[in-house]
């Protein structure tokens, strides 16, 4: 007979930290852009350590919901705060980088073909994706949408019906490293920017310039805090 009990596992001193941040901001009514007690404020308050309290703004940090403004504190960049459990970053840590690899193998080779392929009909949705990312974050959000749509746009230029199934096998990790790369500070913009330089040059029709421009910003989309936390620290 299976026995379906598990060692009842304590939560980590920062996850109970985290806990009592949460609780915080709730209770004193903190909004985005507010910012949270001093570090030596909270470890007195909390009767923690201060390397606890460094551990849970780091996973606070990782998920894109405080931000570290260096000599000048952490403040909110949401107006809650509900973090993930830490099990489930965890979770995406491990998975992230083979989506990367994925990626940067498929997507480069789409934006080669596109250059090659395009039509006028592919041109039209490429820059309709454009505008869309534009107005998202002129509108002070991230652009997932249009980051998508521009992907996508990408995929179908292509004209590879392989290449567009595995990048539909692959979607759902596709979008989780498109929020973390997307929560970074001022990453928004930075992507819009790649995205239009890919634009060009498969407009121009130039295959090694799109190539170099996906890889280019598929390396910048690889970089988040996430890849650098390390759970067990």
């Amino acid at each position: 007979m299976s026995d379906s009990l598990r060692p009842v596992t304590r939560p980590r001193l920062y996850e109970q930290v985290m806990a009592q941040l949460r609780e915080h901001v709730a209770g004193a009514g903190l909004k985005a852009g507010d910012r949270l007690p001093s570090e030596r404020d909270l470890a007195e308050r909390l009767q923690v350590s201060r390397a606890s309290i460094k551990q849970a703004i780091v996973v606070l940090e990782v998920q894109g919901l405080v931000e570290s403004r260096h000599g000048g504190g952490v403040y909110l960049r949401t107006d809650t705060l509900d973090p993930e459990p830490v099990a489930t970053l965890v979770d995406r840590r491990r998975r992230l980088p083979d989506v990367l690899d994925a990626r940067e193998a498929i997507e480069t080779k789409l934006a080669e073909l596109a250059a090659l392929r395009r039509t006028d009909e592919d041109l039209a949705e490429i820059d309709a994706a454009l505008d869309a990312m534009r107005a998202e974050i002129e509108a002070g959000e991230l652009g997932e949408d249009g980051d998508r749509r521009f992907h996508a746009a990408i995929t179908a230029a292509a004209h590879s019906a392989l290449l567009a199934e595995f990048m539909k096998e692959i979607r759902a990790g596709v979008a989780e490293s498109r929020h973390e790369s997307l929560q970074q500070p001022d990453r928004p913009p930075r992507s819009l920017t790649q995205h239009r330089a890919i634009a060009e040059a498969v407009r121009a029709q130039d295959a090694a310039t799109a190539a170099a421009a996906m890889k280019k910003h598929l390396e910048t989309v690889s970089r988040v805090r996430l890849l650098s936390w390390n759970p067990e620290d």
